[in-house]
């Protein structure tokens, strides 16, 4: 066995090595690629070396380099971090972070350009492109390398036909990350609109020699004898001249001329042909052109969206961070709240499960006052959005189940209201939270609730036990309704409730879901 295991380990450690060197090769080229500007390509290579080794400190500390000469500055900062608490001594990530904090004008201006950023893909969302533009402008100034608010601003001068201006913006972007996919492709767009393309070389041709010269046959004529006739012969002879030059027009000339007419008339015919086939062509190539540009919009709305989404949620990461490491975790809570761990890298997810690990309870509280809070102010919605999350946090907790399953009701959801008046009487049976959830079941499903045990038959019910869990003689009294009123009177016993052993003293009084009796626990 310890032969096996020993052989196990050996195998264990070739692969780690291995895996390292790997890691190690990937970042070399992702060096490479970053020393001649080829940052999309290096910030691949990065990542795909933290992939295979997450504790290559020099690949991510080079990974937040790029991030940040891309101008995304948090993304580079969550790296640094992340690299720091893996590495806290000799590392240069804490050298960055560092400058960065020791510059505040600079890291102001950061903060500054993101807000106006997002400020930018919210106008741009409600058609408000020329306000964009100007709040983008402000951008590019205030953060020259930040690519992401040069494309949007491209973005917007392509669909307003500005396509100078586009191709402008476009190089600068082209200086900073060479081999950017989106710039490329941006560039490429604008061409196929204006119509730009390489010219090709033409050959050029050789004259033709000169035709043969046509040799020309002078024929001498032998002038005739002249003979004098009669003015009789002259005149038929005249006639006949007539005659013969109608003939020959007739018969010569006139079917040239239709001959003419009806090529000239197919030559039109066949010009209005090709005009309209060029006319066709040039409507379904529009046609495409129309439907491309709808889906480079609409592809680039999602971008939009998407690149809002992940920025503010990696926007407000970093402020819950800073919260964090100032002591105050009930500011980090709040800002917690706006973070989508979706959208977030697997390493800043790392972060936000270490802050959410230590702020959950105290976002728990947060959530459950604010859940309350609403559902006192009847809104429905906000409650059981709060209250949702809340659950997510502690899904056993009764007051949080109560009024979740209230404001369900309240907003008209029976089916959930019913789900969530189960749990409760999954998790407190046989308590009087249980016995008032059933009831609300029952009155949302449309059945009796319960049965009597008196003879009464109103909405009055009372149950009369002898000897019950609470001592000695216990009587209950429950008026249905959407409040829940019971009376418990106990004599000296013990009260065992949800697994909790109390002491409960006489004469004590339960009003909705809250125990009259006092147990060394947390009541039913």
């Amino acid at each position: 066995m310890r032969m096996m295991s020993k052989g196990s380990d050996m195998a264990d450690e070739r692969i780690r090595k291995k895996l390292e060197r790997f890691s190690d090769a990937y970042y070399n080229r992702g060096l490479d690629c970053a020393q001649i500007r080829d940052l999309s390509g290096a910030a691949d290579m990065l990542r795909t070396s933290l992939q295979l080794n997450k504790r290559n400190i020099q690949a991510r500390n080079l990974l937040g380099l790029v991030y940040f000469e891309m101008g995304e500055a948090v993304a580079a900062l969550s790296e640094w971090v992340i690299s720091k608490n893996i590495q806290s001594e000799d590392n240069i990530a804490e050298e960055f972070i560092g400058k960065l904090k020791a510059n505040q004008s600079r890291l102001s201006a950061i903060n500054q350009s993101i807000k106006n950023y997002n400020l930018a893909l919210h106008q741009c969302r409600h058609g408000d492109e020329d306000v964009a533009a100007i709040t983008l402008r402000k951008v590019v100034a205030q953060n020259p390398k930040f690519i992401k608010a040069q494309h949007l601003l491209a973005l917007i001068y392509i669909r307003n036909g500005r396509y100078t201006r586009a191709r402008k913006i476009l190089r600068k972007a082209l200086k900073i990350d060479q081999t950017n996919s989106t710039t490329l492709r941006y560039l490429k767009e604008i061409d196929e609109q204006t119509g730009t393309a390489k010219k090709m070389n033409r050959r050029e041709r050789g004259g033709e020699s000169a035709g043969n010269e046509r040799e020309v046959d002078e024929t001498v004529v032998q002038p005739l004898r002249y003979r004098q006739s009669s003015p009789a012969i002259g005149l038929v002879n005249i006639l006949i001249g007539i005659a013969v030059g109608a003939l020959a027009s007739w018969f010569l000339i006139a079917p040239s001329v239709r001959e003419s007419t009806n090529t000239t008339a197919n030559q039109k015919v066949v010009e209005y042909s090709n005009t309209m086939a060029s006319q066709k062509d040039q409507i379904n190539t529009l046609q495409q052109q129309v439907e491309e540009s709808n889906s480079t919009v609409q592809n680039a709305q999602q971008q939009i969206q998407d690149a809002q989404n992940a920025s503010s949620s990696y926007e407000n990461l970093l402020k819950a961070y800073m919260s964090y490491q100032e002591g105050s975790y009930t500011a980090a809570a709040t800002t917690l709240q706006s973070v989508n761990a979706d959208l977030l890298s697997s390493d800043s997810k790392s972060i936000y499960d270490e802050i959410y690990s230590d702020v959950q309870n105290v976002m728990f509280k947060q959530l459950k006052s604010q859940g309350q809070e609403a559902f006192d102010q009847k809104n429905w919605q906000e409650a059981i959005t709060d209250l949702e999350k809340a659950l997510e946090i502690n899904s056993k907790d009764y007051t949080v189940l109560d009024y979740l399953a209230l404001a369900y009701r309240a907003n008209g959801d029976t089916d959930k209201a019913v789900e969530t008046f189960r749990k409760i009487v999954e998790l407190f049976p046989d308590t009087r939270r249980a016995t008032s959830a059933q009831a609300y079941i029952d009155q949302l499903t449309g059945k009796s609730s319960g049965s009597s045990k008196s003879n009464g038959t109103g909405d009055d019910e009372t149950d009369t036990t002898g000897a019950g869990t609470a001592g000695n003689g216990t009587t209950g009294t429950k008026r249905s309704g959407t409040t829940d009123t019971d009376t418990d009177t106990a004599g000296n016993g013990t009260a065992k409730r949800s697994g909790t052993t109390g002491t409960a003293a006489a004469g004590m009084t339960e009003d909705g879901d809250t125990d009259g009796n006092t147990a060394g626990g947390n009541g039913d």
